[in-house]
């Protein structure tokens, strides 16, 4: 469970650093040469249906802990049991599947609708050919309220679980130091706080745009 959330962890930061090229002012050019790369490239390819198993992989594990949670009187996924016990903690698997939730309306919305070729094509400096004009379907999405504000949803979702899960995935893996674990609990609270405001900041310049 820990491996799998650090390797997301890692894919969230790289999928945010292209996903910023949306608020270039060029057009989509930008974007769009970024997002045919990303689907056609052999290795990224590959890597991506990896991170399909991962995400899968570790949402049967969090709602078997979960459940393993319930049936176990005075354990809590690594947290021990009690009133003072984080919200978060508690709640790891609601909103881990909020956050599924929110993927598979990503997905449907943008990659699916790209791999059914349902987008027109654009030229960009980039190539020779045309490309996927994903650009144009995220900006229309963008100006949608309801899209917008569902995305907001499930990245204050994504801030809760982060919140937890980052300190979480260390305390599981037995890293615990007196002197590494405030540092780390505290880059992991910086991480869940910047990583969702970032991605938040994408459909809302988008849709005031």
């Amino acid at each position: 469970m820990s491996l799998t959330g650090l390797f997301l962890i890692s894919f969230l930061f790289v999928h945010l650093i292209g996903n910023l090229q949306l608020l270039y002012d060029d057009g989509g050019e930008a974007f769009n040469t970024y997002a045919y790369f990303m689907t056609h490239n052999p290795l990224i390819k590959g890597i991506s249906y990896g991170l399909y198993f991962f995400i899968l992989l570790h949402t049967i594990q969090g709602v078997i802990i979960a459940a393993k949670n319930r049936s176990a009187k005075g354990y809590k996924y690594s947290k021990p049991s009690g009133e003072n016990a984080k919200w978060a903690s508690k709640n790891m698997a609601l909103l881990g599947l909020l956050i599924l939730a929110f993927l598979f309306l990503h997905m449907g919305d943008f990659w699916l609708k790209m791999k059914l070729g349902q987008l027109g094509m654009v030229a960009v400096e980039a190539y020779d050919f045309k490309v996927a004009d994903l650009y144009s379907r995220v900006s229309i999405a963008y100006q949608n309220p309801i899209i917008v504000g569902s995305y907001l949803i499930g990245l204050v979702a994504l801030y809760f679980h982060l919140s937890h899960g980052f300190s979480s995935a260390f305390q599981t893996l037995g890293l615990n130091h007196k002197k590494y674990t405030p540092l780390i609990n505290g880059l992991g609270m910086l991480y869940a706080i910047v990583v969702p405001l970032a991605f938040a900041v994408i459909p809302i310049f988008m849709y005031f745009k």
